[in-house]
């Protein structure tokens, strides 16, 4: 049996050591920073040239560096600060609404059951919020305040069975609802809340 080496992997240096960073991870970061703009932490000359040095930034160190100061870090190792909000009715309806703060994830999944999620009295401090959303023969139902945007994500199926009333872009500074639906049976209703 002949011992054959296999040949040799090229790498730089900065390769070798640090994982890349993909375009998910500098989004998140981008995010972050529109955030600590919007508080007051960084100004919008100092936003605009983090922002430039976000999309350029190919690993997560040069990542790191953008929003260590800002109490933020990307990458392995990092731990995420909010967890997703899960709403999985049995067999009741479930309502979501009131005054709740809205965090940027919800998976809401529904068999037999109509599950509400109102998000018109809801604190928002994300300018995007993912819903993944799933039925059975039940149905899911969103109501979005006037003003914010609700966009269909390419990656929903069956999306026949997604209805939405509400307008597509949101207008500055209100938050937009990205929904992943996938409806069976029972459909997927976004509306949108009139003032007044």
């Amino acid at each position: 049996m002949v011992n054959e080496e296999l040949p040799a992997m090229r790498t730089t240096p900065e390769a070798a050591v640090e994982p890349r960073a993909g375009d998910g991870d500098r989004e998140a970061v981008a995010e972050q920073l529109r955030v600590a703009a919007g508080e007051g932490r960084i100004d919008l000359a100092e936003l605009e040239e983090r922002l430039d040095l976000t999309y350029a930034a190919r690993t997560y160190r040069q990542l790191d560096v953008l929003v260590a100061d800002l109490g933020g870090r990307v990458g392995p190792g990092a731990e995420s600060t909010e967890e997703a909000l899960v709403l999985r009715p049995r067999m009741n309806n479930m309502v979501q609404a009131g005054r709740w703060s809205v965090p940027r994830r919800i998976v809401a999944e529904t068999r037999m059951s109509l599950l509400t999620i109102d998000f018109t009295e809801a604190v928002c401090p994300h300018r995007e919020v993912t819903v993944e959303a799933s039925t059975g023969l039940g149905h899911v139902r969103l109501i979005v305040p006037r003003g914010w945007g609700v966009r269909i994500d390419p990656s929903s199926t069956n999306t026949g069975n997604i209805v939405n009333k509400a307008a597509e872009s949101a207008e500055p500074g209100a938050p937009t609802l990205v929904l992943i639906g996938h409806p069976r049976s029972g459909p997927i209703r976004i509306k949108q809340r009139r003032r007044g």
